[in-house]
């Protein structure tokens, strides 16, 4: 009975080893191999920004000034209507490097008849009274008529109060310079500046005259009365002129050559086509000029 129990146990303890598995199994552990993360780098996107279109209130829409416009004809006279063509008309485009039709229609948003879409219903562009009211809502028309259209600055003007200011500021600065340069200017120059302007009559004004009228010119036309002070030939033409007046020096009839009053001597030939006092002024400047000059000078006084 023992040896059957002891078998007995042997046998299950077989069956129960099987089932847990108390059998040392030897484990082969197989290497693993790491793998580097490679990152690829991060592509952002780009984000073309637009220029935006600024605020209504700001008075500027694409660098155009929104506001009333008026445009006036550059006639002085003012029918009580005139008509200004609004299509058949062309704008060359520098940057397309071709000419564009243009036309002013009541139901587009572009002068452009190709940027155009749909029919295109035709407006007429009149003037009333020799002016032009055209209000801010009404974009294309003032672009086409400020920009575009082959009469502007031909037929009509845009109305610019700023761009008139400032150049009447300008004239105003113009005449102040030209008044304290008269009132500054000693005889001679005045009366250099003003041979210019009237002539040989300078010759027989007294100072006064000669005084009253240099700034009435200054007045009158600033720009040039500057132009001349400026000029050095202007003060050589009067010393010129002074000298030809007194006979020490004379113009030849044909005006082509100068020679001493006294003797006859040939003095200098005037260039083709050069006015005679100018040439006469130039040569003074020479080596030779300067000491016939100095002749002169003490002649005159």
């Amino acid at each position: 009975m023992e040896n059957e129990k002891k078998q007995d146990k042997s046998i299950l303890d077989r069956v129960q080893s099987a089932f847990t598995g108390t059998e040392t199994i030897e484990k082969v552990e197989t290497p693993v191999e790491k793998t580097e993360t490679i990152k690829q780098p991060e592509i952002k996107e780009q984000v073309v920004k637009k220029e935006e279109r600024k605020d209504p209130k700001g008075r500027m829409i694409d660098g155009w000034e929104i506001k009333d416009r008026v445009y006036f004809l550059k006639s002085k006279k003012r029918p009580l209507t005139y008509s200004v063509r609004s299509s058949g008309i062309y704008w060359f485009d520098e940057e397309a490097g071709y000419e564009r039709e243009i036309k002013y229609t009541s139901n587009q948003k572009t002068p452009f008849v190709d940027e155009m879409k749909g029919d295109h219903r035709l407006e007429h562009i009149v003037f009333r009274s020799g002016a032009l009211y055209v209000p801010k809502e009404k974009t294309v028309l003032q672009k086409l008529l400020s920009l575009y259209h082959p009469h502007r600055d031909k037929l009509y003007l845009e109305h610019k109060p700023k761009e008139k200011a400032a150049d009447q500021l300008d004239m105003l600065e113009f005449e102040t310079d030209a008044l304290i340069a008269a009132r500054d200017m000693d005889v001679d120059m005045a009366e250099a500046v003003m041979r210019v302007e009237i002539g040989s009559k300078v010759s027989e004004m007294s100072s006064k005259e000669l005084k009253r009228d240099l700034l009435l010119f200054a007045k009158r036309n600033p720009v040039l009365f500057l132009e001349l002070v400026t000029d050095e030939n202007v003060q050589l033409r009067n010393f010129g002129i002074k000298a030809t007046e007194m006979g020490i020096i004379r113009l030849t009839s044909d005006q082509r050559t100068f020679t001493w009053g006294s003797t006859g001597r040939k003095l200098m030939n005037v260039p083709f086509d050069e006015h005679p006092y100018s040439a006469l002024a130039a040569w003074f400047k020479t080596d030779e000029g300067m000491e016939v000059y100095s002749n002169i000078e003490k002649r005159l006084n």
